[in-house]
């Protein structure tokens, strides 16, 4: 063959790559859509010991098709604190089971001609994709037709560059001694960093199941390149979580120990465990050689067979050692400086690859909660200020209210901007009114932050004149404060359940509960005022705070609403 036609081959080999991580892209976020919120539900709920959370994993992964997803799934709940380290290690041993059933997919993919399916897969497909209703099914046909088109097209690249005729391929493949433990290594290091680079272990296993098909690639290195594919597709869960936590990052970092203990103890047992999994199969490394069909339908068969066996047996094995597993990731990641709550940081929403927009609604989700039960804080400050006598201990609170509210801007800044930035992702119907709801609450939760300042100015501009309250309006303030803060603890209890589970009602009555005594203490500084009971200036900042508490009280309405995805609140 000409130049040309081993570089027109080529663009088919590598277009054909493209097409199959597309395909696995777009059937695993439909998969993913379909099922909702139902999988992060799955992954809360059956993580009560480490088998449980081993058999989650394995579902999830199996479901969504895809461990990178699984893996980023779990790091972003360690990080929103649902998930404990041990369990969460559990859940990603798991998930290296579910993976691989993608293996037995592209061994399906070379041995069988699936063109028959394709076709007919991708008219369905598109006309779901039309039905509103049911597009995500349309999105995952075509999904899995391109993923099966992509190994057609790459098995017939294969078979067009005819490698086992061509002596020089021979020869560099034959000059590796497969008995040779270093030769191995070296594979095995090659697939751990193409793994890395193009970040799709699917990728890897397409091109190792096309070198080994072709007979030019023996068995033993072809292995090697499997193992490598273990230990690299790990990458993509600690790149996601550098910006997180200390117990995500130490989450991603046991993804890595776990694949590369297995690679240690499988390299000491090598020769014996590929033997007896070709075996398995009914293939002989050592015997005769095979004719191109019956290395066709073997060998991807010996590697999908090596890829769950090593797992399934990984996992048997470590699933007894997940305690020092947590000890040495512990270890190896000391936990960082803790920074005090005045700091503005978020601590659930970070950077990170890989991530679909149901997990990223998640992440914004927690933060809102924290950005809620900071708002609570705030407002503990504020009336604590109301008390304060010492002029220096009343300075140094108003300066960490003045803190807060600027923390509080800076939040609903960065939560929206992360929200838009999901937004632009395809969303479910679901997913997108979640989004709108969220939007609205960080408005609101900015507004309760403003409430609380200009509480604290009012309270400033009176300590700083000569007049003080009366204790029947003391009294009468932490009445109303009191009801305030427990608007706000309602709203924060709401924020930590279920939102079918959840009843707003309690809310709607302390609101209701703040209007009337409102309004009676509205009625009562008009007669106190003409009594001389207390200065018209005295009374006009004792209602600035009254009033300022009720409008607090409907903005906590207004959260509430938005969480629980109902109409406006009406002042």
């Amino acid at each position: 063959m000409t130049t040309s036609d081993y570089l027109i081959i080529f663009f088919k080999i590598v277009g054909s790559l493209a097409l199959l991580i597309y395909g696995m892209k777009i059937m695993s976020e439909a998969l993913q859509k379909m099922a909702g919120s139902q999988l992060r539900h799955v992954l809360g709920a059956m993580t009560t010991n480490r088998f449980t959370g081993m058999l989650t994993g394995t579902f999830i992964t199996c479901a969504v098709q895809s461990s990178s997803a699984t893996t980023v799934m779990t790091v972003s709940f360690v990080n929103a604190g649902l998930l404990t380290l041990a369990q969460a290690i559990s859940v990603i041993m798991g998930a290296n089971i579910g993976t691989t059933l993608t293996a037995w997919i592209m061994s399906l993919g070379y041995s069988v001609d699936l063109t028959n399916f394709v076709f007919p897969a991708f008219l369905v497909g598109i006309i779901l994709i039309y039905s509103r209703r049911h597009r995500y099914k349309g999105d995952f046909l075509f999904g899995i037709a391109f993923l099966f088109f992509s190994l057609v097209l790459l098995s017939a690249g294969g078979k067009e560059l005819n490698l086992q005729e061509n002596p020089d391929v021979i020869s560099f493949f034959s000059s590796f001694d497969v008995k040779n433990y270093f030769t191995i290594i070296i594979f095995l290091l090659i697939g751990t960093v193409i793994t890395c680079v193009v970040q799709s272990s699917a990728a890897v296993m397409a091109i190792t199941i096309l070198l080994c098909s072709t007979g030019v690639l023996p068995i033993y290195l072809g292995i090697a390149l499997v193992m490598g594919e273990n230990i690299g597709t790990t990458a993509t869960a600690n790149l996601a979580a550098l910006g997180a936590n200390t117990q995500a990052r130490r989450t991603a970092l046991a993804h890595l120990v776990f694949n590369v203990f297995g690679v240690i103890w499988v390299m000491c047992l090598f020769y014996p465990f590929v033997n007896a999994v070709c075996r398995f199969v009914g293939y002989d490394p050592q015997g005769a050689a095979l004719s191109n069909s019956e290395m066709t339908v073997k060998l991807p068969l010996v590697l999908a067979a090596f890829h769950t066996s090593f797992n399934v047996v990984n996992t048997f094995v470590l699933i007894w050692f997940i305690p020092q597993i947590e000890k040495v990731v512990c270890w190896l990641i000391k936990p960082g400086k803790k920074e005090e709550d005045e700091e503005f940081r978020l601590r659930f929403i970070h950077s990170g690859i890989m991530k679909t927009p149901e997990l990223s609604v998640l992440e914004a989700q927690k933060e809102i909660m924290s950005f809620a039960e900071r708002i609570q804080r705030m407002f503990g400050m504020v009336r604590e200020l109301l008390e304060i006598q010492d002029e220096a201990k009343f300075v140094k609170l108003f300066s960490r209210i003045e803190k807060y509210e600027g923390i509080s801007d800076s939040m609903e800044i960065e939560i929206a901007k992360y929200l838009d930035e999901v937004s632009d992702a395809h969303l479910s119907d679901e997913t997108k009114a979640k989004i709108r709801g969220m939007l609205r609450q960080i408005t609101e939760l900015e507004s309760i932050g403003d409430s609380c300042y200009n509480l604290a100015r009012t309270i400033n501009r009176r300590f700083n004149s000569k007049e003080d309250f009366t204790v029947k309006q003391y009294d009468r303030l932490n009445q109303m404060m009191e009801l305030t803060d427990s608007a706000l603890t309602q709203m924060n209890v709401l924020y930590n359940g279920r939102r079918e589970n959840l009843d707003a009602n309690r809310s709607f009555s302390i609101e209701n509960e703040i209007n009337n005594y409102r309004n009676q203490l509205k009625n009562q500084n008009l007669s106190d005022v003409n009594n001389h009971e207390y200065t018209y200036t005295i009374g006009t900042m004792y209602m600035d705070i009254i009033n300022e508490c009720e409008k607090l009280g409907d903005y906590v309405v207004n959260v509430v609403e938005a969480r629980m995805g109902t109409k406006q609140h009406e002042s």
